[in-house]
């Protein structure tokens, strides 16, 4: 089965879906601040955040099964679960992809199964969610049709961008309230320190 359809449909789902795991990836990042994000609150950026994951989750389910049925590329179903398995088509940047799916099918399902997972074990699990974009990231400019061009270079280049920002972010944020907590630790208020102390 092939036909233009299939293309343009595995196509946009893959454009799109790189998209939305960059949203998803850069709303995850928010929501791990204390603050999440200053103005928003807190349950509004984590459950955007699992929203938008949970469209992704099926935005890529329609992307795999378009790629699969169309028969213009040979790509078989257990390809797109196993990495690197038997697969002749574009091999390396197709087991990329498969890595990014099963990352991401692992990090969904422990999310779902949050209340049952202990939180430090569903933490280290969901960090994995950098490397599924990262990977999908590689993915579609290796395989992409559309990733020679130069909008497609340049919407990858901006969604690694906006990544980067929001990561260099977290860290100065991080950075920022950890010297805030040091100073505070050293600092003696003066009604505790005894007559005639010095400072």
């Amino acid at each position: 089965m092939e036909g233009p359809f299939l293309w343009y449909a595995n196509r946009g789902t893959g454009v799109v879906l790189l998209l939305l795991l960059t949203l998803t990836t850069v709303l995850g990042i928010l929501a791990t601040r204390g603050d999440a994000g200053r103005g928003l609150p807190r349950f509004v950026t984590q459950s955007f955040h699992r929203n938008v994951s949970l469209i992704s989750m099926a935005l890529l389910l329609a992307h795999v099964v378009t790629a699969v049925v169309d028969t213009y590329v040979d790509i078989r179903w257990w390809q797109a679960v196993v990495p690197f398995y038997g697969s002749t088509y574009e091999p390396t940047w197709l087991g990329l992809g498969t890595i990014a799916l099963d990352l991401m099918v692992v990090i969904v399902a422990t999310s779902l199964l949050r209340n049952r997972i202990p939180h430090r074990p569903w933490r280290v699990v969901h960090v994995l969610a950098y490397a599924s974009w990262g990977v999908s990231l590689a993915h579609g400019l290796g395989i992409g049709t559309d990733a020679g061009g130069r909008w497609g270079v340049w919407t990858a280049i901006a969604c690694a961008g906006v990544v980067g920002l929001a990561v260099l972010f977290r860290l100065t944020t991080l950075a920022a309230r950890g010297w805030r907590r040091a100073r505070e630790q050293h600092h003696v208020p003066p009604h505790v320190l005894p007559a005639g102390g010095n400072r």
